[in-house]
């Protein structure tokens, strides 16, 4: 199983702990690194510091040489897609091939609402998903690109440089079983899911293979993994510790005791407990079908706890 970290940026990365973190996600041996496409944090204090996602990136491909990395997700409602397709191609080609282009529909109302970025309605946010898939594909191959959709166009469109991966690899993150799940079926390389543990990813799973189905695809094209929080510490003190340092970083978390907390994200499916309960978890998803986990480090200066994984975890559960 790939093993990754996921990096909330809107909460309060800094230039700094950014160049920390991607040096501890390469020297401490995980697989990928992944952050967040948001403009400002959602609880207060929102005066924190939120770097721009794809600004961000270069900074991976300069001061990094084996991680892959990309966004979990890009919100298409932030940026049209002939943008964003150049921007994917000439990160790839600065990390020499190690970006995955990410997207998804886009959904926090309330941060659309702030910047006055308009916010359609959820069929009309699919389709744009569906059609901007096609710019990003059509863009990226060798041919001139056309496409002549209801939201967009492209008319003998170029996009130079390309990309060094052949196809750039596209990740659509989400669950919704009637659209998403479809879009995932006919057009990414890889599906993220969120929002569960394992019997919930199975109930999903189920429909995208239906999908998959529908539209003469082999599901076992499309690569599986997931983004959940963990709390993890060498013994039940040092699990309370970390999600203490959590609660700190993370308003979001501040409601009830410190043991509520924890049994509330276990019911969420993070994962929760020593490094040897972890990786039972951990085969508990493999198993299922899921070949990736991007882990969210929500207390971003704890390194110990990076450190912990490295020394505990990876080498019992990661591919070489």
């Amino acid at each position: 199983m790939d093993m990754g970290l996921m990096i909330e940026g809107q909460d309060g990365l800094s230039w700094d702990r950014w160049r920390k973190i991607i040096r501890a996600t390469e020297d401490l041996g995980f697989e990928s690194l992944w952050r967040s496409d948001h403009y400002v944090a959602f609880s207060e204090p929102r005066e924190r510091e939120a770097l721009e996602t794809f600004i961000s990136f270069v900074l991976v491909a300069e001061e990094s040489k084996r991680i892959r990395f990309g966004p979990l997700v890009a919100s298409m409602t932030f940026r049209p897609p002939e943008l964003l397709a150049r921007m994917a191609a000439q990160i790839d080609v600065l990390s020499n091939g190690r970006f995955v282009c990410s997207v998804g529909a886009g959904w926090n109302v309330p941060e659309h609402e702030a910047f006055g970025i308009p916010f359609p309605s959820v069929g009309e946010r699919m389709d744009r998903l569906d059609e901007s898939i096609r710019v990003l594909k059509a863009l990226w191959s060798d041919a001139p690109a056309n496409f002549n959709g209801k939201h967009y166009q492209l008319a003998d469109a170029v996009c130079y440089p390309k990309p060094v991966q052949t196809p750039l690899p596209l990740l659509v993150g989400g669950s919704g079983e009637k659209r998403t799940l479809r879009i995932v079926a006919e057009h990414a390389d890889e599906w993220n899911f969120t929002g569960g543990g394992v019997d919930r990813y199975l109930e999903k799973r189920a429909v995208l293979e239906r999908h998959c189905a529908d539209v003469s695809r082999d599901p076992a094209e499309i690569r599986h993994s997931t983004m959940t929080g963990f709390v993890i510490g060498a013994d039940e003190a040092g699990v309370t510790a970390h999600a203490e340092r959590i609660r700190e970083a993370n308003p979001l978390f501040g409601r009830g005791t410190i043991e509520e907390m924890i049994a509330g994200l276990r019911e969420r499916g993070w994962l929760v407990g020593t490094p040897s309960e972890v990786v039972d978890q951990l085969g508990q998803r493999e198993e299922a079908g899921l070949s990736g986990v991007m882990m969210q480090h929500h207390a971003q200066e704890d390194f110990d706890v990076l450190e912990l994984i490295a020394k505990d975890i990876l080498p019992q559960v990661q591919r070489n």
